[in-house]
């Protein structure tokens, strides 16, 4: 991540530093505080004699905090992501497909059976899709994922 500041998004204001130093420190604005506008984001430095030394130090102190900020952004786009998808976990598919040793499946919102899998596997689906529009009239799911909480014996 490449974190670029421009100079007109910086407010600095100079101001003379306190504690050790001697007279140089009192006589001279050498501490700088820098605010990055767009973010509100404020740093200081007073460490060093140079005003210059600690515009640099300010600089990295802002560039810091907003690659942080940067970080904790996509950090957070990708939780939401990963969070958005859905568990598939065994046995929260919408349908049961058995091969072997029978042939069936099994639509576990309605219970809905086929014993012919190699025509819905083509996509013919209309008596699941009939039988899941009928029940969601009726508001009586029998199966899992429905909110009718029934058993299934797949």
């Amino acid at each position: 991540i490449n974190i670029e500041v421009k100079e007109s998004d910086l407010r600095v204001d100079t101001y003379r530093a306190g504690g050790a130093g001697g007279q140089h420190v009192n006589r001279t604005d050498s501490a700088v505080r820098m605010t990055h506008m767009p973010s509100g984001i404020v740093v200081q430095s007073q460490s060093q004699r140079s005003q210059i030394q600690n515009r640099e130090t300010c600089m990295k102190l802002l560039k810091a905090k907003l690659y942080e900020i940067e970080i904790n952004k996509r950090t957070a786009e990708s939780r939401a992501i990963e969070d958005a998808k859905m568990d598939n976990a065994f046995g929260s598919q919408i349908r049961s497909y058995v091969l072997h040793p029978y042939k069936m499946v099994k639509d576990t919102r309605t219970l809905c059976q086929s014993s012919d899998p190699q025509k819905v596997l083509d996509g013919e689906i209309a008596e699941f899709s009939i039988e899941f529009l009928r029940q969601s009239a009726a508001g009586s799911f029998k199966g899992k994922g429905g909110g009718g909480g029934g058993d299934d014996d797949i």
